[in-house]
């Protein structure tokens, strides 16, 4: 018996060697020696072809001398404990101009560039409270920023590891702007609109904070992004309706028509963008995220998700006006009117609303695009291949999807709050809260 016929024996070799020995494993067969053999033999003579060629390889790209290969001991040691090498590394600083160092200026064919060096105070980061020197406008600044003394700007700190820090000025630093901004528009509101000001003020805000910690969170990690705007949808309508407008009749009337509304938006975006073959990577940007998720998001359900939360803030307006004149107009004529009448002269303002919110729609979609649009009138191309552009295709779809919601939101909120206030009466309106 031989020793490779053994019960159970298994071969810890690579795959070669397990060749190797099944075939000398065969050989102990009478019927198959001789092929066996031959097999074998030429096996043999391939193996040793391969460790010739081999040994022929790391040997052949030098000619040096055995003495000359072979390092020192003290070389291969200094070599096994070498420094790691360093990376670069940035920061963002932020901090206040106290000086302008110095200031060129030439004129190109494109505009003035500005070259500038600053003293800057750090007021945020790790040299919070050190004066370091800044490179300000740089030779490739051609939209005239040109930096002041007490201008708080944003500094990027880049340090090459080998003791070279350069300190670069990025950006001017605009929160204090926005936080009173911000705090204009809130006051403003309260003092125009009273309780209801702070109520609606609140529903934004809650708007947000779902936009932020749900919607936004839930799409990143992959979910169905169509499936996540409807389902804040039904979040946010009601809330930010009742908050806003409150808890009556009439209320419930505008969010039954803005929900009925949203469902048809959903359902003309999905034929619109699928005749239009739109692929949602028409933008920049969807690009970008594309990579940065590895594909993970579905980037066309997030254009139709796009155009669905886009229609909660116009629908707002359109659905509780319209609502509020059925029962208006129910109020003034003490219930006389029949449900067929009451429609009739809803509908006369609801056409008004119609007219003006659809320009309205079409001229903030427009100047949101604005740098765009005149990039493509100043382009060679004629207009029939512009618009046939992805980029600006899927603004038109975006255009035509919210103003057929916004014109379909009229007579279906009008109808549903003519046949409330028909049932109900005269609605008690309740404040908000």
């Amino acid at each position: 018996m031989s020793p490779f016929q053994g019960e159970g024996r298994r071969f810890k070799s690579g795959p070669p060697l397990q060749l190797f020995y099944g075939l000398k494993q065969l050989h102990y067969n009478n019927k198959m020696r001789h092929l066996t053999s031959i097999v074998f033999m030429c096996m043999l003579s391939v193996c040793i072809w391969h460790v010739r060629v081999s040994a022929s390889s790391i040997t052949q790209p030098t000619t040096q001398t055995s003495e000359s290969i072979t390092p020192p001991a003290n070389q291969y040691q200094e070599q096994t404990h070498q420094t790691p090498q360093i990376t670069p590394t940035q920061e963002t600083l932020e901090g206040r101009i106290t000086k302008i160092l110095s200031q060129d200026v030439s004129d190109t064919s494109t505009g003035k560039v500005y070259y500038q060096t600053l003293q800057v105070y750090i007021t945020s980061g790790s040299l919070k409270g050190q004066t370091i020197s800044a490179q300000g406008a740089q030779g490739n600044n051609t939209n005239g920023i040109v930096y002041k003394v007490d201008d708080s700007i944003v500094l990027l700190r880049s340090d090459d590891g080998q003791g070279n820090v350069l300190y670069y000025a990025t950006d001017y630093l605009r929160r204090s702007a926005l936080y009173f901004a911000l705090l204009f528009f809130f006051v403003l509101t309260v003092l125009v609109s009273g309780k209801r000001g702070i109520s609606s003020v609140l529903g934004l805000v809650l708007s947000f904070f779902i936009i932020f910690t749900f919607v936004l969170p839930t799409i990143s990690n992959g979910a169905n992004p169509v499936l996540i705007a409807i389902a804040a949808s039904l979040i946010i309508v009601p809330t930010s309706f009742y908050l806003s407008h409150g808890f009556n009749k009439k209320t419930t009337s505008a969010i039954i028509g803005s929900l009925a509304a949203l469902v048809l938006i959903g359902v003309f975006a999905v034929v619109f963008v699928a005749s239009a073959k739109l692929t949602g990577y028409g933008a920049d940007e969807t690009m970008f995220l594309s990579i940065a998720k590895q594909g993970t998001i579905n980037i066309k359900n997030l254009m139709l998700a796009g155009i669905i939360i886009g229609a909660l803030g116009i629908l707002n307006d359109i659905t509780i006006s319209q609502a509020s004149v059925v029962f208006q107009l129910h109020a003034a004529s003490k219930g006389e009117l029949g449900v067929v009448e009451l429609y009739k002269s809803a509908m006369k303002v609801g056409q008004d609303h119609i007219a003006s919110m659809v320009n309205t729609l079409v001229l903030v979609y427009t100047g949101a695009s604005l740098p765009l649009l005149l990039l493509f009138i100043n382009s060679p191309q004629p207009f029939s291949q512009v618009i046939n552009i992805e980029l600006i295709a899927s603004e038109i779809i975006k255009t035509v999807v919210g103003s057929v919601g916004l014109i379909l939101a009229v007579p279906i909120t009008t109808i549903i709050a003519c046949m409330v206030v028909d049932l109900s009466g005269v609605d008690t309106i309740k404040r908000p809260i």
